[in-house]
């Protein structure tokens, strides 16, 4: 059977966004990546990403977007959720259910409190709703292995904070090829949303957000954090929390019912 996936870019007034749609399901869901959005766009990501969620593509057609490809410098978190909204409306679909994973989950508060009228429901994992001393020191981190060039060092950083040390010795091996793969041409696109991350804050909105909330965290997160999902929960009106006490800011991978924890809250099974 034909896989329905596809890779495109779409032309904004401005701007141009890559995404992925994939799923044959009515509903609509979108998922707004992290910041490794800025290595790399997800445009040639559709087939992977369908066999990976095809529990989802079952009962939601899945679209996910990148940031814009011309990022300027200063551009926010608020800025990314209006992008998001101007794509929701170049591609016809009045409103969605939306999953932001870490940076995405940024972008997806100000969408959820900025454009209600966009958001069916809402699930945010493993992010903050404003800065904090994990994620300053994860981003500067970051930021100062791929301002030196060390891609490997780079991969290895983001190995330790998001993964579990289970996962971590058993692909510590591959962080040279991955890291090397994975190297972009510029880190231009990434360092902009570094900044963006480090300067996020929908603390003001999130008492406006209406739509059904579920949060999700790790308690393990080294690279933002535990503490900001129960403040996201504690803030956004009748927010479900769900913790993993096992896992780290991975768990959106590493947590096997993850997929089915996001598709159930969506589909009002959980």
């Amino acid at each position: 059977m034909k896989l329905p996936v596809q890779n495109g870019t779409l032309t904004l007034s401005d701007h141009t966004v890559d995404y992925i749609r994939f799923g044959r399901g009515k509903q609509k869901m979108i998922l707004l990546p992290g910041l490794g959005d800025g290595l790399g766009s997800v445009k040639g990501t559709a087939l992977p990403m369908a066999l990976s969620y095809r529990s989802w593509g079952r009962d939601f057609t899945v679209y996910a977007l990148s940031r814009r490809n011309e990022l300027p410098q200063g551009f926010t978190t608020k800025d990314m959720a209006a992008d998001v909204a101007a794509a929701m409306e170049a591609l016809g679909m009045e409103k969605a259910h939306v999953l932001g994973v870490s940076m995405g989950g940024m972008i997806a508060q100000h969408l959820a409190s900025g454009f209600p009228e966009r958001v069916e429901k809402l699930a945010l994992a493993v992010t903050c709703p404003g800065p904090n001393a994990i994620l300053k020191e994860s981003i500067e981190e970051w930021v100062a292995l791929a301002k030196a060039g060390d891609a490997t060092g780079f991969m290895k950083s983001n190995l330790r904070r998001i993964y579990s040390d289970g996962y971590c010795k058993r692909n510590l091996w591959l962080t040279p090829i991955v890291g090397n793969l994975t190297r972009p041409k510029s880190y231009g696109r990434f360092f902009v949303q570094a900044e963006a991350c480090l300067k996020h804050d929908a603390r003001a909105g999130l008492g406006k957000i209406g739509a059904p909330t579920l949060v999700i965290g790790g308690e393990r997160d080294l690279a933002l954090g535990v503490e900001g999902s129960r403040e996201l929960a504690a803030t956004i009106p009748d927010a479900r929390l769900f913790i993993y006490p096992q896992w780290g800011h991975g768990c959106y991978e590493e947590a096997r019912d993850f997929n089915g924890l996001v598709k159930g809250f969506f589909l009002d099974q959980a």
